[in-house]
């Protein structure tokens, strides 16, 4: 996973989808066209944009996340709502938690978690929340969460296969010898309501050996898994009143032991994971510093470690990665260019960003990214251009570095 003469260039995952594709996701959901009917299209879709991200000179590419089925254009949720149809022992509920509030207790700590509607950065700004025009929430279409009324199983089986098949057909066609797909991780699985498991842990734990399953399925097809986990730092928001930093540690180091458990076994540099303070084009200001969070992070058995860094909340943090302690084996993937905002960054900037973390961690160790997904939150003209520039600023950055 080491850089050798070169910075290589990835993203975190979702890319947009196709009018066609959006279209047939609501068509299966409707009932109108079978599995097979979709799966084509997902086929001719992942091959076309897995084809884009070569055509822009992305290195390790993608299948966009076809196979996470979106609401619409603008869908934050698609990194979670799919897990939905994956997993057996969940019974469907009229909750929408972008809509509703609901509060839950969760250990060690006396963790209470909220919804959306109740988080201290919309509280905060609950104006600009609430005001249309302010941009902070686009049209989106309502999505209901369902409730886990029994144990989980997984049951994604065909759904994972076919990402792999479609996926691994687009590299061999476009000769791309890097490719990963997205997974849901245990921590963001648990925050589905929950009915039937006596404790958080027993929850947690029942997502990590479900999802172990989709997790495995990729790592066996000699493919990247990356998990996708903004339980780890989102959730910080999500807890009102704000609790003690050592409290809240203790909440996501459960979570980070049941991810071991789920990855036990898998090669570390097939790995890595996802960390970011969410999706929403909020103000962010009760994001957690990432000081508190480096070394539990780190603490993670994978090879790679994707987060958010051209964030202008975050943009700062990249001194901390000097005193980390970054294994020597192991990989930062930075995201140098941002979805949370449509103003494109220069080249020159990227290559600026992407030189910090070099002078931090050593260029062999730093993989050039993108914040989050595009997908579901910028205009497709836009997210192409976004990572046109990021290829720019990475190969501006190599010829500095190397």
């Amino acid at each position: 996973m080491l850089n050798s003469d070169r910075i290589r260039t990835t993203h975190v995952g979702s890319l947009p989808r196709t009018p066609e594709l959006l279209a047939a996701n609501e068509a299966y959901q409707e009932g109108r066209i079978t599995w097979d009917d979709l799966t084509a299209t997902m086929r001719s879709g992942v091959t076309d944009i897995v084809a884009t991200q070569r055509e822009i000179g992305i290195d390790v590419v993608n299948d966009g996340e076809y196979g996470h089925t979106m609401s619409s254009a603008v869908d934050y949720g698609a990194w979670w709502n799919y897990s939905f149809s994956r997993l057996g022992g969940l019974t469907p509920s009229d909750e929408d938690r972008w809509a509703t509030t609901e509060k839950h207790r969760s250990s060690p700590g006396n963790i209470v978690l909220t919804t959306f509607t109740d988080r201290r950065d919309r509280e905060r700004f609950r104006e600009a929340y609430e005001d249309p025009s302010s941009g902070i929430l686009t049209a989106r279409k309502a999505v209901k969460q369902p409730k886990i009324t029994g144990p989980l199983t997984y049951t994604g089986q065909d759904a994972v296969a076919a990402d792999i098949t479609n996926l691994k057909a687009a590299m061999e066609r476009t000769g791309a010898t890097e490719g990963f797909l997205a997974a849901l991780s245990p921590g963001s699985c648990a925050r589905v309501s929950n009915e039937y498991y006596a404790t958080d842990e027993e929850l947690v734990y029942a997502c990590a050996d479900a999802m172990r399953e989709e997790y495995k399925a990729i790592v066996d097809a000699g493919l990247i898994v990356q998990i996708d986990d903004p339980s780890i730092a989102e959730s910080w928001d999500q807890i009102n009143p704000e609790p003690a930093v050592e409290d809240y540690l203790g909440f996501i180091q459960l979570r980070i032991e049941a991810l071991n458990h789920a990855l036990r076994g898998l090669p570390q540099d097939q790995v890595r994971f996802h960390l970011c303070w969410g999706s929403w084009h909020g103000p962010h200001t009760t994001d957690l510093e990432l000081k508190h969070l480096i070394r539990p992070l780190l603490s993670i058995d994978a090879g790679g470690y994707s987060f958010e860094a051209a964030n202008v909340r975050h943009a700062h943090e990249w001194r901390l990665w000097a005193d980390a302690g970054l294994p020597e084996d192991k990989v930062i993937v930075p995201g140098v260019v941002s979805h949370s905002t449509n103003v494109v960054e220069h080249p020159e900037l990227v290559a600026d960003r992407i030189g910090n973390f070099a002078s931090a961690v050593g260029r062999e160790r730093v993989i050039a990214s993108t914040d989050c997904g595009l997908g579901g939150r910028l205009h497709p003209q836009i997210a192409r251009a976004k990572l046109g520039s990021l290829v720019a600023g990475a190969r501006m950055a190599s010829d500095r570095l190397f």
